[in-house]
Formats: C-alpha cells, structure tokens, sequence
C-alpha cells in the first residue's frame, strides 16, 4: 500500500501528484513529498518497526515509494556509538556520534537517499540515473546502479578527490569531470535533464531522493530508546540533510512513536564554504552565494539549493551554526579517530570540530545529551590527513634494530 498523498509546494502549498516532478510551475518553490498521517498511524508501531530487517526499510511508511522497495536491503541501520573517549576529550558526559561511514554499500550517508531515488526511479519507468555530486553521490549512483541494472551518467567537479574518483570508476559508469566546481555543474546538469529522459536523482527525482534522509533521524530516535538527543550537529552542503532529521523527528512525534522532540539542531560548515552559517550569524533571510575554498569538498556547495529550509530548521529547533578552518578540520578527523577509532572524511571532522567549538563557547551545555553526525569514510579523502598523521617508524628485520629505533 502507498502512503503517498503527492507533492507540495514548500513555498505556496499548491499541491501536484506523485510524478517525477521538482518545482512549482507558478512560483518556482521546490516540492515535497506528502503523506496520509492518518493512515501511516494505524500501521506503524514501535512493534512493528522493531519486528523488521535492520535496514531503512523498516520504515518503509515514511518513504516515498508506492510498490515494494527493490534497493537498499542492505543500507541503513549504521551504529549509534556512545562516544565515552570523545566526550571526556571535550568535557561532555553525554556524547554520541551516529556513524555511517560504514553505511553500505560505498560508506557515506548517500547510500540511504539513493536506494530510495532509484525505488521510486523504477516505480517510474527510468533505465538511466544520474546525478551532480561532490563526491559520496557519485560512489553510491553508480554503486546501486550497477546492483540494479541500470546505466548511469554522473557528474563531478574535475578537482574530487582521487579516492572518491575511483570509489565511482570502479563500478563502470558514464563519468564525466566538469571544470568547474560543484555549482556549475549542478547547473549543467539541470541542462542536461530537461534535454534527456533520465531519472536526475537531484533535480526531477529529488523530492523523493531526499526522503531517504529521515532515516538517519528515524534511526537515532530508535536507537536512543525512542528518544531524540538535546542536541544534534549536522554538516551543510545542499541544506538537504539537516531539514530531513529535523523532518523525522516530528514525523516520529506526528505518529505517536516518540515525545515531543526538544532537539536543538546545529549547522556545521567549512569557513571556506558557509554560506549556511554565515547568513544564520547575520540574522539575514537571503543567502549570498560565495565560491568555495575548502578541504571539505563534500560540503563545498556555495548556492545551497535547501539552504533556506536549513535555517528555518534551525531557527524553529532553537539551534545555531558555526564554521571551523581546514586546519580545524583535520585536528577534528584526528581527534574522532584518535578517541572513538573511527576515521571519518572532512565532512565529520566538520562536525566534530563544531561541536568542540560549540561546547567551548557554552551554547551546548556539558550535562546534556548530544550527536554527532558522521556521514562519510575517510578513506575517501585521505588527501586531507596524509601529511599530518607523521610517519612510521622504520626498521630491520632485528630485535636490535627494534629497540635502537622503538622507545619502549
């Protein structure tokens, strides 16, 4: 059964039906997918969801698909590691970090957002998929697609990261390597779906790609005993992330499954791309584009397509933002992995470093419960790491050699 009512303008209301479509013809607003509440509450239970597979599935209600799912069995369901090293390190008592850089199958949150895209692709009759990407969309499109059968065009920045290139070649899809940055090519690539019937998972099919998002939140308040966090720190790029967990945890309160959710949420950015946290400091409605300059390239969106609904996101929950530097940066990657053994991309040292600045400055109080998003492997950005970690410690095949050179 669908519980699909249709889309909806985030702008004006006006209503259109579940069809591969993304913005308002009148006002030029985004859309978003709509549900039967109703209907939703007399099937979902805390029972129900608990008695399903441990993948995104389980919440399978809230996500937009009208048949069964055909992606993604595997995805989803990432730990929620009680972070005990970590917030001593910062001096909190409460510390989590919800970590999907083991997300399957290419260790990024994406892998979420795209087994439902490509469901609801199919649903819809595309052969083709393809999307922009700075980088974990890229891996994870032409992941899935091969799985499924599908061919795939994905666009990139011709600057990514060496490891994420790869991490998209290996599957063998149509790769193309923009020059320019991830804005440009996001604007070619809107070109270039209003030419080809193909399934766009950012631009015509991305009301329903980016549902797959709430998972993430479904899963914290799950795995916190239906519970949600005082306070949850999440990286910006698009802003699509952050307004998709604030999403869930009201769906979760709309449904009966959870309390009233008190979470305030943070947006975390690079300083060389914060466009985000930038206008929430200046109190200003309208954010200015800005070029990025950043280790973070998955973060490195300097027109935020939900940026907007980020910052109303985070006004409504009564959170803030903040930005760290790229040096900032890679002390948080080293500081998460040197605590919690978790090795995570620039996006998670972003918000790990966020969070040690936001606790420093008194705005998230020591005593109460907080999470840390982390959204990607740092496999895939190596690059950033490679020379600050120092060197090992060589030797020859001896034990003099050993204790010469190993202080014990």
């Amino acid at each position: 059964m669908s519980y699909i009512k249709g889309l909806k303008c985030r702008e004006c209301g006006r209503e259109y039906p579940k069809e591969a479509l993304f913005v308002c013809e009148y006002c030029f607003g985004s859309l978003e997918v709509t549900y039967d509440y109703a209907k939703i509450k007399e099937t979902l239970t805390r029972e129900t969801i608990l008695s399903r597979p441990k993948n995104l599935w389980r919440y399978r209600e809230l996500l937009p698909i009208e048949g069964e799912p055909t992606d993604g069995f595997h995805s989803g369901f990432t730990p929620l590691v009680r972070a005990k090293n970590l917030g001593k390190a910062l001096g909190v008592s409460k510390l989590y970090v919800k970590d999907d850089s083991v997300s399957h199958p290419t260790l990024s949150f994406k892998d979420r957002v795209v087994a439902v895209a490509l469901s609801r692709a199919k649903e819809f009759g595309f052969s083709t998929v393809a999307c922009a990407s700075t980088g974990n969309l890229a891996n994870s499109v032409a992941s899935q697609a091969a799985k499924a059968g599908l061919k795939s065009y994905i666009f990139i920045p011709a600057d990514l990261e060496m490891g994420k290139v790869i991490g998209t070649l290996i599957y063998a899809p149509n790769l193309v390597a923009v020059e320019g940055n991830y804005d440009e090519v996001n604007r070619l690539c809107s070109e270039i779906a209003s030419k080809y019937k193909w399934a766009f998972v950012n631009i015509n099919i991305r009301p329903y790609y980016a549902e797959g998002s709430k998972t993430y939140g479904f899963e914290i308040a799950e795995q916190l005993g239906w519970n949600t966090p005082d306070h949850i720190i999440v990286p910006c790029a698009g802003g699509s992330l952050i307004t998709k967990i604030w999403k869930s945890f009201k769906e979760f309160y709309e449904l009966g499954l959870i309390s009233k959710p008190k979470t305030k949420v943070y947006a975390a950015q690079a300083t060389g791309c914060a466009p985000i946290v930038n206008t929430i400091k200046e109190k200003a409605e309208i954010i200015k584009p800005i070029k990025p300059k950043t280790i973070a390239k998955s973060l490195a969106i300097g027109n935020p397509a939900d940026g907007y609904y980020a910052m109303a996101t985070v006004a409504e929950s009564k959170g803030w933002g903040e930005s760290v530097t790229d040096e900032e940066i890679v002390k948080g990657i080293k500081l998460l992995a040197e605590t919690e053994g978790i090795f995570t991309e620039t996006a998670g040292g972003v918000t790990v470093a966020v969070a040690k600045k936001l606790i420093e400055q008194g705005i998230i109080p020591k005593n109460e419960s907080i999470v840390i998003s982390v959204t990607g492997n740092g496999l895939k950005t190596q690059e950033a790491v490679q020379d600050k970690i120092g060197k090992p410690i060589q030797i020859k095949p001896t034990l003099k050699s050993f204790e010469e050179r190993v202080k014990l």
